[in-house]
């Protein structure tokens, strides 16, 4: 089975549903359902289920239609997982109320703490998604946001554009340790506190002295937080992100005076 990632639908097609531009019938009854309603139940099922979960007959009957009709709305999956991933980035198209007050350092943490929220609900968007936006309405009233987020500070259009790619870059990898927690506890029926108790004995005989530092190191951070802590890695490296986007604004503006 091909690997399942967006952007393998008709680009041409994806574009004019996400955007409303398809023709639609003047006549006839009134579709039972909306577009937005299929994708809609085709995003909670993947939510609750994962994206294997996700088929024809499963998404028809949540959102109380036939195959048939779910047809005449969707024409494949490859449409269907372009359509869901424009459908929750809807989540971060609308800046908070405190927006205009923030200063651009909140605003960066505040979309990396959205984004980073985003995937850890829609974890399945890590296996699908690639380099290539789903460029729907969605999608770019996020990257508006986004951008917003660095908007007058200094920084030159390239600039950016960067800096909000760098900032989604670090969260994506940074996401996904804590996205795949959960489904390792699931396969393996086990915590990470048990999977450490389980193997902790055979490693209490080994001699360390060929690994000083990991022997310090990986102790301290065991004690304090286990096999790890993502949202505490997160944000260590979010704010050191975030300290070097500062000492660049910082050399643009004493190299204008």
């Amino acid at each position: 089975m091909a690997e399942e990632i967006s952007g393998r639908s008709d680009q041409t097609r994806i574009l004019q549903l996400l955007w409303g531009k398809t023709d639609t019938p003047k006549r006839g009854p009134k579709p039972k359902v909306a577009l937005s309603d299929i994708v809609a139940a085709a995003v909670i099922i993947a939510d609750a289920e994962g994206l294997e979960a996700v088929s024809t007959r499963r998404v028809a009957e949540a959102a109380g239609v036939s195959a048939m009709s779910f047809y005449t709305h969707v024409q494949s999956k490859a449409e269907l997982l372009d359509l869901m991933l424009d459908h929750v980035s809807g989540a971060g198209s609308v800046p908070p109320p405190e927006w205009p007050q923030m200063d651009w350092r909140a605003r960066m943490t505040l979309v990396a703490e959205s984004l980073w929220q985003h995937y850890l609900t829609h974890p399945w968007v890590l296996q699908i998604e690639t380099h290539r936006p789903v460029l729907g309405p969605n999608t770019m009233a996020a990257y508006e946001v986004a951008l917003s987020a660095v908007a007058d500070i200094g920084l030159d259009e390239i600039e950016m554009d960067l800096a909000i790619t760098s900032l989604a870059n670090y969260v994506t990898g940074a996401v996904r340790n804590a996205a795949r927690a959960q489904t390792v506890k699931e396969l393996t029926g086990m915590s990470d506190d048990q999977w450490w108790h389980a193997v902790a004995p055979f490693f209490e005989t080994l001699d360390y002295s060929a690994y000083p530092l990991s022997a310090r190191v990986g102790s301290i951070a065991g004690e304090t937080y286990g096999l790890g802590d993502p949202g505490r890695a997160f944000r260590f490296g979010l704010d050191r992100l975030l300290d070097g986007m500062e000492l660049m604004i910082a050399r643009k503006v004493s190299t204008r005076k």
